[in-house]
């Protein structure tokens, strides 16, 4: 590949090329993206609607980019900054993570942090990890009812099915509603009461709800929730029994996978014409559901969730390359190395594929 298009393959891949040299990051600078993507999504999204009409042909291509683009910083808020304030990995404080992170689960309808924090070590805690108090096991089982009784056909089914139910987008909804704003502290839940209000009235007096709406309710709901559900279902992986029975360092290996946006380049050994077509199909691919994966599912470090899981430290932020000296030194301190997988729904389909071959009862 020509040196320039590099940065951009190491975004798009959260994989470096060889001999990359690291890129320092500072954690502010994941807030600032945040705030960035979800500011202009939604600037977009409003200016699609107000300024141009439904038979214009710009008005869906930039009401779709603002809504993706607003969509991802969503969960950029949700996977980086929400996330790792519950390790105090963000800011210098632990007060200011606290703090920072009880505003994010105000405005963003999450679980109130303090409870979220809680559940979320539990995940971490290898003895934890699959049972009925983590909190992977709790979104797949008990919000998706995607259990180990189902085999793989039957998971693509239930997962399809839910994604289009708007009875499944309101329960989970509401469960979201109950966790953020009827949380235990009364001053978060005002906060939270509070901006929605505030958008309502806004909307009233400037004649903008149903703008808004779309703006920023939708993808607040129905995408962000659509998004989650594909990320975490690729995140993780189902080991054997036998591994999770012995809660041993190799579950940690076996419980988490790299899940790259990409595919492999055609070979070099095609003929020229058919080179050129191979080629233009990878760039097309590259280009569209590669970056469409990267912007709204696998947002800022989750490609890399199996790093975050061996080394829950400050290294995040330079997750790339990171993980990549850590899977090159052989990932010391652990029995396996790291697995990576290419393409989010293949990662989904092996995970459904490790469901398949789990008991029944494993997760049901």
């Amino acid at each position: 590949m020509p040196k320039f298009v590099q940065p951009f393959l190491t975004w798009l891949t959260a994989k470096p090329a060889p001999g990359e040299e690291p890129m320092p990051k500072k954690p502010i600078l994941y807030v600032i993206e945040a705030l960035g993507l979800v500011l202009g999504g939604v600037a977009l999204s409003m200016a699609a609607q107000l300024c141009l009409g439904a038979h214009e042909p710009l008005f869906w291509a930039v009401l779709a980019l603002g809504l993706l683009a607003t969509t991802s910083g969503l969960g950029v808020f949700q996977v980086v900054i929400f996330h790792h304030c519950s390790h105090g990995t963000v800011f210098s404080s632990r007060a200011r993570n606290r703090t920072a992170g009880r505003l994010i689960s105000a405005l963003l309808l999450f679980k109130h942090f303090d409870a979220y924090q809680r559940e979320h070590m539990l995940h971490h805690n290898i003895n934890k990890l699959f049972t009925d108090d983590d909190e992977f096991t709790d979104f797949v089982v008990g919000i998706c009812d995607l259990t180990t009784r189902l085999d793989r056909r039957g998971l693509w089914l239930r997962l399809v099915t839910l994604l289009i139910s708007p009875v499944w987008h309101a329960r989970f909804l509401w469960k979201r509603l109950r966790g953020s704003l009827r949380s235990q502290e009364r001053l978060h839940n005002l906060v939270g009461g509070g901006f929605l209000l505030a958008l309502l009235a806004i909307g009233l007096l400037t004649h903008t709800l149903g703008p808004i709406a779309v703006a920023w309710l939708l993808p607040l709901t129905v995408l962000l929730q659509v998004a989650t559900v594909f990320r975490i279902l690729c995140e993780h992986r189902l080991p054997p029994p036998e591994m999770i029975a012995a809660r041993g360092p190799a579950l940690v290996c076996l419980a988490t996978a790299g899940v790259f946006a990409g595919s492999v380049p055609p070979s070099e050994n095609l003929p020229k014409p058919r080179a050129l077509l191979a080629w233009a199909g990878w760039w097309a691919n590259m280009l569209t559901w590669q970056v469409f994966v990267r912007l709204f599912v696998l947002v800022g470090d989750a490609p890399c969730h199996d790093f975050h899981h061996r080394r829950p430290g400050k290294r995040w932020t330079d997750y790339t390359h990171n993980r990549q000296l850590d899977l090159e030194a052989g990932s010391p301190g652990f029995p396996l190395n790291y697995t990576d997988t290419w393409g989010l729904m293949r990662a989904i389909d092996e995970n459904f594929a490790a469901m398949e071959r789990a008991p029944a009862e494993l997760l049901s």
